[in-house]
């Protein structure tokens, strides 16, 4: 195939891409376009990114991946900042990236920002769902109803669109009238797995801290269960600083649980290999990144969200619907040691089956090697 120029419109990607600004937090998608763009680049494709100005130089290159500064992620007055310097940043950085297919992921006005600039231009941009609530309108993770416009806008004028999941699909086409191709997420595997007894942390939960994904659940996990240890990693997220400390201050007079807060991407793997068990107690998500490192490092997951039902098919831990079915699972797994080594063989091998690199990537590159249309 014709190498390509691609450019990741990923605001608050530099953390994972760059270590040095790691303390700035990190999320799933970052992972994911910071993955992806790696291994793009290391197949010959021009790759970029553009990001938020943290004082880096503009045209910086981390991992043969080049970034554009936007603008500050504080900058500008509010209300008129959406012109300036949001709109004027973005439209600039992509300018400069001057790439042939623009691509992005989560709800939010960029998508129609980035529809706008590549109609314009005649470029492609390329969306990936990131959240089940990116496929439903009446549960939009956006706050603003500009923001919702803008990003239903470039939903529809998207040139291609990936779910994560069949789930997503299905409401993508039900909801939007749109179609879309599942395309799987990269994941960085270790060089070697530990053992059971090399475990040191009972039970892991790791998540941005937002009010969907219920660390309270797991407070009341660690109250129940003073036996164990519980490690709890997570940073705060705008409009639920609130809810970070509160989380903080509860979590500090439990004594078998320990917050680190947040924890770089580079970091956070070593928590993973440690872990017995990874639980999540969201009440929605898209297709979580932590399952997935979880699994590579042979760490069965207990969770309420079960994705496309792949955790009950496989084996991959437990799908539970209760407080109690979740205690119960715990203790399932903490005391049957084959159960666990059963279940933790089960997560590598489905890991080594679906997850390796080239697999994951085909539908990426397929999208690459597609030709734009004529009217665009």
């Amino acid at each position: 195939m014709a190498m390509q120029k691609i450019c990741f419109l990923g605001l608050d990607d530099l953390p994972v891409l760059a270590p040095e600004f790691d303390r700035h937090g990190v999320g799933g998608e970052q992972v994911q376009h910071t993955l992806l763009a790696r291994s793009l680049a290391r197949r010959g494709h021009q790759t970029s990114m553009v990001v938020y100005d943290y004082g880096q130089p503009d045209r910086a290159s981390w991992s043969r991946v080049t970034t554009y500064k936007a603008y500050r992620q504080d900058a500008g007055t509010p209300v008129l900042r959406f012109l300036h310097p949001r709109l004027t940043g973005i439209w600039s950085a992509m300018a400069r990236a001057d790439a042939d297919v623009y691509y992005l992921s989560c709800a939010g006005m960029q998508l129609g920002l980035a529809a706008v600039f590549c109609r314009l231009h005649r470029r492609r941009v390329v969306f990936r769902v990131a959240h089940d609530a990116d496929c439903q309108p009446d549960a939009l993770l956006v706050t603003y109803w500009r923001d919702r416009k803008l990003y239903e806008y470039g939903l529809r004028r998207a040139d291609a669109i990936l779910v994560q999941s069949w789930q997503q699909q299905q409401a993508l086409l039900r909801n939007y009238g749109l179609a879309s191709e599942i395309a799987g997420m990269l994941v960085e595997f270790p060089d070697q797995i530990a053992t059971a007894a090399a475990r040191d942390i009972d039970v892991l939960w790791v998540n941005n801290l937002r009010d969907f994904k219920r660390p309270g659940l797991f407070l009341a996990l660690a109250r129940r269960l003073p036996g164990l240890r519980l490690d709890m990693i997570g940073g705060p997220q705008p409009h639920h600083q609130g809810l970070y400390n509160d989380t903080a201050r509860q979590a500090d007079a439990l004594p078998n649980l320990h917050f680190h807060g947040p924890v770089s991407y580079q970091s956070v793997a070593g928590y993973y290999a440690r872990a017995r068990l990874f639980v999540n107690t969201s009440s929605t998500e898209g297709f979580p990144n932590s399952f997935l490192q979880a699994w590579a490092r042979g760490t069965p997951v207990i969770s309420f969200f079960d994705p496309d039902g792949v955790i009950r098919r496989e084996g991959l831990g437990l799908a539970v619907d209760s407080i109690d079915a979740m205690l119960a699972a715990i203790h399932h797994f903490g005391t049957d040691d084959a159960a666990w080594s059963a279940a933790s063989a089960r997560c590598r091998h489905y890991m080594d089956l679906a997850y390796r690199e080239d697999q994951v990537l085909a539908p990426y590159l397929r999208l690459l090697d597609t030709q734009p249309e004529n009217s665009r």
